[in-house]
């Protein structure tokens, strides 16, 4: 067995700490990493303490993973030694069902391998994530890291980039696009990049006025202050999509009121408690959808990260040692973060 050193949690009230366990040795078709950067999502947060009551401990969180190739199976073709390379939320699926065939593993009939906090396929055991030293992948599932990105703001891509970028792609955004994006945290910022690199009209909705320049610096081209009654009612009825990437139980009407006839809110955001039920005239009258997306599949990952090499996008980051996890996550709740917080795995392995 595979020797790492990580930080996880052992229990729902207690702080991530120091642990030791055990990864498979790599099969033919799997592909060793040595662990350089890894950020740190809300799902790590909701799932190191039970918040989705799902977490079966230890648990290693982390799946925003970007690192250099150590080793290779040898019926692996795509990378060696050396490689920088990526992994996101998931690790395995199950290859033979109409979405995995479809190059839609997220939505695997039999349920996709999480990267933590899920059940590997063929050994039955547990799988641990990226705040670690290393991890094995099976090749399909590890992702080209151009080097044109910086490896560490990349990180945040593996998750964040790709949660944005599938509802952005599958909902057609582009030119001539009025798109709203709510909420401009980890997942926010990265709607507004790459909404306007798609070339999009791009509008923030936040309900922090402070807000401003920074999304503009980002690429907004106006903002909204979403408590204010009379600016959200000047955008009725204008939006041909919004990405909805709050994280906390809200009012969906006052969204959905802005799209056009036929227009589609997409919610990416996934709060540990369900938001106030829409009202049903504000669908029908205006045949408009309400909508959901989860990650992406593999091969739509490889295209999202080669476009944000070819327009030079990536994450805005702050990077902490392994050591501040736990001040990260609290920082995280009251969005203290500049927008998303990459783990530098050095500091784990100085440790070592």
């Amino acid at each position: 067995m595979l020797q790492s050193l990580g930080y996880g949690a052992t229990d729902a009230h207690k702080p991530l700490h120091e642990l030791r366990f055990e990864r498979r040795d790599p099969g033919p078709t799997d592909v060793q990493i040595d662990i350089l950067y890894c950020g740190v999502c809300h799902s790590d947060l909701h799932t190191a303490r039970n918040e989705w009551g799902n977490t079966v401990y230890p648990v290693v969180p982390g799946h925003e993973i970007v690192g250099r190739v150590s080793a290779v199976g040898n019926k692996v073709t795509r990378f060696k030694p050396g490689d920088v390379v990526g992994v996101g939320c998931m690790v395995d699926s199950c290859q033979h069902c109409r979405s995995c065939a479809e190059g839609l593993e997220q939505y695997c009939e039999n349920g996709f391998v999480g990267t933590y906090n899920g059940e590997e396929m063929h050994s039955g055991g547990m799988t641990y994530g990226g705040y670690a030293s290393n991890i094995v992948v099976t090749e399909k599932f590890v992702l080209r890291i151009s080097d044109k990105l910086d490896p560490a703001a990349a990180a945040p891509l593996l998750c964040a980039g790709i949660t944005t970028w599938s509802p952005l792609r599958h909902w057609k955004v582009g030119k001539g696009q009025k798109v709203g994006i709510v909420g401009l945290g980890g997942l926010g910022h990265m709607g507004i990049k790459l909404a306007h690199a798609l070339g999009a009209h791009v509008v923030l909705f936040t309900t922090s006025p402070g807000k401003k320049e920074d999304a503009m610096r980002l690429g907004a081209d106006e903002v909204v202050v979403s408590r204010d009654a009379q600016q959200m009612q000047a955008h009725e009825n204008s939006f041909d999509f919004i990405l909805n990437t709050v994280a906390a139980p809200h009012s969906l009407d006052a969204f959905l009121v802005l799209l056009k006839r036929e227009g589609t809110m997409t919610l990416v955001g996934a709060p540990a408690e369900p938001h106030p039920s829409p009202q049903v005239f504000n669908l029908i009258m205006k045949r408009r959808h309400l909508a959901g997306s989860l990650i992406g599949g593999i091969a739509e990952t490889q295209e999202m990260l080669d476009f944000c090499a070819e327009h030079g996008i990536a994450s805005d980051i702050e990077m902490i040692p392994i050591q501040q996890i736990n001040d990260a996550y609290e920082r995280m709740l009251k969005s203290d973060v500049k927008y998303r917080f990459v783990i530098d795995m050095a500091s784990l392995k100085g440790n070592t």
